[in-house]
């Protein structure tokens, strides 16, 4: 945090998921924390923030208890949970329908069967990011939801559908307060 009072959030991507070749938005599947030395790199590179917020995925806390591991049980927020994909959740990547030629608009706003568009996924999420404040908060979360934050620091959901998130990676957003937002890192991934 800086000394004017901004709140820096650290998107931090959860470690490799275990999902089997398969689509795993809101399927509760573990990560793969064997790769300590960047686990070590990205807790250094972070350090100890005022606030840890998690989602209630198993492959989110596991990561959080891999980058601090005296954690304990850490802050849960539902509303952190991935992209629900609805009829694609479970489905092998190879099996997922072509959307062919589609522009980043159409995308955002695109629904797949019985889930949630990357639209609806940023309304879920503006609360939660908005409202965490108070120096640095790292959030635990997903591809989705670190892409949701840089949607609310661009003010458009297609502009983030184009930035790349890597697991275990870092994305640093700032809260300049009155609505603004300041974009720092983006994928900052530990070599």
């Amino acid at each position: 945090m800086n000394g004017d009072g901004a709140t820096e959030l650290m998107l931090i991507r959860h470690a490799p998921a275990l999902h089997g070749g398969r689509l795993c938005g809101r399927t509760d599947v573990p990560a793969d924390c064997s790769d300590t030395a960047r686990i070590a790199a990205l807790r250094d590179r972070i350090g100890q923030p005022d606030r840890i917020l998690v989602s209630p995925a198993l492959r989110c806390r596991q990561t959080a208890r891999a980058l601090w591991p005296d954690l304990g049980a850490p802050e849960t927020d539902a509303a952190l949970w991935e992209q629900d994909f609805g009829d694609w959740e479970g489905m092998a990547f190879t099996d997922l329908p072509d959307l062919g030629a589609i522009s980043s608009s159409a995308l955002a706003t695109y629904r797949p069967p019985g889930g949630e568009s990357f639209s609806d996924l940023c309304t879920r999420i503006a609360p939660v990011l908005s409202a965490a404040q108070g120096g640095s908060v790292a959030i635990v979360a997903h591809a989705g939801v670190v892409r949701a934050g840089l949607a609310l620091a661009l003010g458009s959901a297609p502009a983030a559908l184009g930035f790349e998130v890597a697991p275990l990676s870092l994305t640093r957003v700032t809260s300049l307060g009155d609505g603004r937002w300041s974009v720092g890192t983006v994928n900052w991934v530990p070599a």
